[in-house]
């Protein structure tokens, strides 16, 4: 099915009356509008198909291109049309794909990867070790790149099919990145590359409308179990219009949010899909006037004058029940968050911080935070008051940042939201306590948020001995042994250091947000991992395995 520009017009009329017109919304499929045909799931061509709705900032900018981001940009998942060294299972751990073999030197620092000889490009032209190392120095030397392989010194074809990776430093998480990195054509990549990619995964480009519609077709010389869904169509379209899609028949799987989850449509089930996608707030550590310099010469305005208060962080981590935010904002679909990595091997139970009113009171009445007759707090003068910013587009966040500034009214802390742009709210990530959404399925970014010199430590709180127990994790020999590292950095009792909640509270986490679809009756989806933050492509990470009954 290839929509046209009057089909896509149809949607936005059926999204202009999702909250009313349902005589409109049920004329919708006549109107233009191509629908799938049912349980059957098939094409115009009698293939198995699939048709996808994902968010509008689901399409790729770059295009389908792993050393711009495609797969391995701020939202992971499986590059579908390029193969990858390894892959993780539902469990997520790892299990080979192009690879057959692969070890690391005793000492860290090289990584040798030995591929499978009979994997070929789309347009016939063999994979080997030379396209890995091309790929893998593309992402290190690229200034474009999303993908983290700063690690990495240099990757280099030793023969046919082995690869070598030398390492500026221990780092096993690398593994994660690799699962996730598709690997390129060296004599075929180009400027282009990004339109017309080719790849050797199980899917390939067959057409592409900016800001419309991908479509993948399976590729017929996979070296692989060959997919069950031959087709495969991605809508891309704002939450409204994916309703609209899945009431008009033209999704088989139509994203949602907990705000229309009850608005299935007939012939449609809920699809809940667990995540890791975490709602947090980073609450900086040092007092105002604390500017922070990003790479040498960029000087932001850090610290805050409350935040900065161990008494206060830790208060608000206590007084705040996640349970009834989660009731409230997301109609249940979701569950408490403490960490950037609930649930995850690396995580550690000392940062549950289970909600206790009574104590948060304490820790800011003992700290001389005392309220006023109107029973706001303050000390010295200094109001107990802080601005919390938010994605001013994102009405979840913004549910959350006002259910929040609701409950720290009642400790007496005077929160107000404040929703932005981006490009506004990374001016004050150093100052102000922000909303985030962070999480995914590796331990990367837990240490990017805590290490003092990392990319996303917003609080820049420093300890020597957090920082040692990180470098510890990353420099372990497995990905198995680092995780006691990971986890005394959250929380050591020995030494009482870690940013758990008892410790340096440099976070209040409240929500890992469900992610929510409407799926079509016949249609069988494959069991999912836990998703990592925003909804997209790792729902399809395993599309090849779905089926129609």
């Amino acid at each position: 099915m290839t929509l046209t520009r009057r089909d896509f017009m149809g949607i936005a009329a059926c999204a202009a009356g999702a909250w009313g017109a349902s005589a409109l919304l049920a004329g919708c499929a006549g109107a233009g509008v191509p629908a799938t045909s049912g349980a059957a799931g098939a094409g115009p061509n009698g293939e198995s198909q699939v048709v996808v709705t994902m968010t509008p900032s689901s399409e790729p900018a770059a295009g389908f291109n792993p050393l711009l981001g495609w797969g391995a940009g701020e939202h992971v998942h499986e590059p579908l049309i390029q193969s990858t060294l390894i892959a993780t299972d539902n469990d997520l751990n790892f299990v080979n794909d192009l690879a057959v073999d692969y070890g690391c030197s005793e000492d860290g620092l090289t990584w040798t990867f030995v591929i499978r000889d009979d994997a070929i490009f789309t347009d016939g032209m063999p994979l080997t070790a030379e396209d890995v190392a091309f790929t893998i120095n593309g992402i290190v030397n690229g200034e474009a790149a999303e993908a983290d392989l700063s690690c990495v010194r240099e990757a280099r074809a030793i023969d046919g099919v082995t690869c070598e990776l030398s390492l500026v430093r221990p780092n096993n998480a690398l593994l994660y990145t690799l699962a996730v990195v598709g690997i390129v054509p060296a004599h075929a990549y180009g400027p282009d590359y990004g339109e017309h990619p080719i790849g050797s995964g199980r899917y390939m480009l067959e057409q592409w409308d900016r800001g419309q519609q991908v479509i993948l077709r399976a590729n017929p010389d996979y070296y692989g179990e060959a997919p069950l869904i031959e087709r495969v169509v991605v809508l891309f379209m704002e939450e409204d219009a994916s309703l609209a899609a899945a009431s008009s028949g033209l999704a088989d799987v139509a994203y949602t949010s907990a705000a229309l989850a009850g608005a299935v449509p007939a012939g449609y089930a809920l699809l809940n899909c667990a995540s890791v996608d975490s709602r947090g707030i980073s609450l900086p550590c040092h007092p105002a006037g604390t500017d922070v310099v990003v790479d040498g010469d960029m000087v932001y305005e850090g610290g805050n004058d409350v935040t900065c208060d161990l008494s206060v962080r830790r208060a608000l981590n206590y007084g705040i029940d996640r349970i009834a935010m989660i009731e409230r904002v997301l109609g249940g679909f979701g569950r408490p968050a403490y960490s950037v990595s609930d649930g995850m091997p690396w995580s550690s139970e000392a940062m549950e911080a289970a909600t206790d009113v009574a104590a948060a009171e304490r820790l800011l009445d003992e700290a001389g935070w005392q309220r006023g007759g109107d029973g706001a707090r303050a000390r010295d003068g200094l109001p107990c008051a802080f601005d919390l910013y938010y994605a001013a587009g994102d009405s979840t966040r913004q549910a959350l940042a006002y259910d929040f500034a609701d409950q720290c009214a009642a400790l007496g802390i005077a929160v107000t939201p404040k929703g932005a742009s981006w490009d506004d709210i990374y001016l004050r990530q150093y100052a102000d306590p922000v909303l985030w959404g962070w999480g995914s399925n590796s331990p990367v970014e837990l240490f990017e948020l805590t290490y003092s010199e990392g990319w996303g430590n917003y609080a820049q709180y420093a300890d020597a001995a957090v920082d040692a127990n990180l470098e510890a994790a990353q420099a372990a020999r497995t990905v198995e042994e680092s995780y006691p590292f990971y986890r005394a950095a959250q929380w050591d009792a020995a030494t009482e250091t870690g940013v758990a909640p008892e410790g340096a509270a440099t976070w209040v986490w409240l929500a890992n947000v469900d992610h929510l679809y409407f799926e079509r009756e016949g249609l069988a989806v494959a069991e999912q991992k836990p998703h990592p933050h925003g909804h997209g492509w790792s729902l399809v990470n395993n599309i090849d395995r779905w089926s129609w009954s």
